[in-house]
């Protein structure tokens, strides 16, 4: 079957034969790597690109799949903490993806400490949260338990000096030094999305009786999350010589607690402070507006769409189509589910390929992705099988 065929209907018939060649070759479906990284290229560069070859792959695997792959026992803390360890691990793993899809896959570089700036404090210290390791991640700790708690939160914010607050003692120090040697201090243009933020600082629950109940304190608490995001970035923006002219552009969330809200609520609370960091970073028609929320927030795309975005990677109860009809021209970074990919279940995630693809036939626009993470158990012969998928069956 030549590598040029057609999209054509069957699609449990094409699932089929994949399959069955994948086992008659140990496991790998057949591919032409060299082919399709070129076609790759060309589709990933404009996937609304009506001169694109194939459907763009935007699963390009995370450094969470190294254990399952490498047969090793998880262990996020030490990956990210024992640098030798986790430096064996990634190119291991990257070997073993270079004979299989053609590509090294994850970072194997650390970066030199001696060239990196002090860490500065992020919105979540502004507002007095704590970062706490717990199982496999990090987890921000609730710091207002009631609405006289959070009032009087919200009045040591609002009496922060931003600048003097983020900025660690030996800052100029070493922002002098890293300067002669041309590393250039870090940006904010991505944060935690206003609902998931507030949740971590309030908790869900008091968050939406807030809502409803008192909404003026709210408003104050909305407001206080723009004001420090817009002081955050300015600072730091200055800090490494931009004007508001000159500072580089785009914003993107994550904000998986957006479904909690009901549409009313959500442009109330949420959409005002996606609105203010995108009027300031992000003015101009192509500049980068990306929001990540891997949840069942259909009921709030008519309201999404008002904002432009550029990308939105959303979860995988909505359908390419869905999606498409209240963002017309935005990339859909989806939309295969995450566990259907992470549990190696084959037959579900080629039908699942086959079914954005047909979505994305009159409109394109697709950068086939997990509506979600690319979580442990994902499998470098799995990504190979929807390489091929596309490659034979999901060219335009």
């Amino acid at each position: 079957m030549p590598a040029s065929l057609p999209y054509r209907p069957g699609h449990a018939r094409n699932a089929a034969w994949l399959l069955d060649q994948a086992r008659r070759n140990n496991g790998l479906a057949p591919l032409d790597p060299d082919r399709f990284w070129a076609d790759q290229e060309v589709a990933r560069k404009d996937p609304f690109g009506l001169a694109i070859p194939q459907l763009p792959l935007g699963i390009m695997m995370s450094w969470e799949c190294v254990f399952d792959e490498l047969c090793v026992p998880e262990d996020h803390w030490k990956y990210q903490n024992d640098h030798e360890w986790a430096l064996g691990l990634a190119r291991a793993y990257n070997d073993k993806a270079d004979a299989v899809v053609g590509r090294r896959l994850i970072g194997e570089l650390r970066g030199d400490p001696a060239r990196h700036y002090p860490a500065v404090k992020g919105l979540h210290d502004v507002f007095e949260a704590r970062h706490t390791w717990h199982g496999t991640s990090w987890w921000l700790q609730q710091s207002a338990h009631s609405t006289d708690e959070l009032e009087a939160l919200l009045d040591r914010v609002e009496q922060r000096d931003i600048r003097s607050f983020i900025l660690p003692d030996n800052w100029h120090e070493e922002k002098e030094r890293l300067t002669k040697l041309g590393v250039k201090p870090p940006l904010y243009r991505g944060q935690r999305g206003p609902v998931t933020f507030a949740c971590s600082i309030f908790g869900a629950e008091n968050l939406i009786y807030l809502i409803l109940d008192k909404p003026g304190i709210a408003a104050r608490f909305r407001d206080a999350i723009i004001r420090s995001m817009l002081a955050i970035a300015r600072v730091l923006d200055e800090e490494a010589g931009y004007t508001a002219e000159t500072a580089p552009r785009g914003f993107s969330f994550c904000d998986d607690n957006c479904c909690l809200l009901n549409p009313d609520m959500y442009e109330f609370f949420g959409c005002p402070v996606l609105k203010a960091l995108f009027d300031r970073y992000a003015p101009a028609q192509g500049d980068w507006r990306f929001q990540h929320s891997d949840s069942a927030m259909g009921h709030l795309l008519p309201v999404l769409s008002r904002l432009e975005f550029s990308a939105v990677n959303l979860g995988p109860t909505l359908t390419v189509e869905e999606i498409r009809a209240h963002l017309p021209r935005t990339q859909i970074h989806g939309q295969l589910a995450p566990f259907t990919f992470s549990r190696n279940e084959e037959e579900k995630m080629l039908l699942e390929l086959f079914r954005d693809f047909e979505m994305s036939r009159s409109a394109r626009g697709v950068l086939f992705s997990t509506a979600g993470s690319i979580n442990n158990g994902s499998r470098l012969t799995g990504m190979r099988l929807l390489m091929s998928a596309i490659q034979h069956f999901c060219r335009y």
